[in-house]
């Protein structure tokens, strides 16, 4: 039948303008069943290619403009992304600070008991922390695909902000540097700069492998 070769032009169309889109093959699945359906229900005599092409079209829209509703709705989620894993880094200083805060202010002993217990697991609470990079990388790798790198690097670029800004203070000691003692060892410091240093190349990896998990 005519519209099989209709269907065939529709979604090579829509292939070439969904372009790298990460959920591109799940999007032409959907469509080809939306275009099955519309021809099961068609209650119309259509006959030529032509007709077949402005029906469907003027059900679903242009290749064109379906493509850009995806794109945007990609944007949309690349954004939230962002924010999401901006938001969950900046909560682990949140509370980081909030913690040693309430422990000099108040001085209270479960709060004292949780500093210490805390500030001698320094070793595991760095490793904790690399692992939540290297769970940022896979996640966008696992959802975006190769469409996904540019995101992961500005979502990198933006979340290690705080972690500079804290590296920087702690080096010209601009915290109050007592409160900190117990961890700020010189072997702890350069703890610290190394884990940094390494946290792209473990974001990147956590991504490579999240990018394989998606095919």
């Amino acid at each position: 039948m005519t519209y099989h070769k209709v269907k065939e032009q529709y979604l090579e169309q829509l292939r070439d303008e969904l372009n790298k889109h990460s959920e591109k093959e799940e999007i032409l699945l959907d469509y080809d069943q939306h275009i099955s359906e519309l021809v099961n229900e068609c209650d119309v005599n259509i006959e030529t290619e032509q007709e077949w092409m402005f029906y469907i079209t003027h059900r679903l829209g242009t290749p064109k403009g379906v493509a850009r509703i995806w794109q945007e709705e990609l944007s949309v989620s690349q954004n939230k992304t962002l924010l999401y894993f901006l938001f969950v880094n900046l909560l682990f200083f949140f509370f980081g600070g909030l913690l040693t805060l309430l422990h000099f202010t108040l001085g209270l002993q479960w709060f004292t008991e949780l500093w210490r217990y805390l500030t001698s697991i320094p070793t595991l609470l760095m490793f904790l922390y690399m692992f939540f990079w290297g769970l940022l990388g896979y996640e966008i790798g696992k959802g975006f695909g190769a469409n996904g790198e540019k995101l992961m690097k500005k979502t990198f670029t933006v979340a290690i902000i705080p972690n500079l800004m804290l590296l920087i203070l702690v080096l010209f000691k601009i915290i109050p540097y007592d409160w900190f003692e117990p961890l700020l060892t010189r072997s702890f410091i350069w703890l610290c700069i190394t884990s940094t240093v390494l946290l792209y190349p473990i974001s990147y990896l956590g991504f490579r492998w999240g990018k394989k998990k998606s095919v």
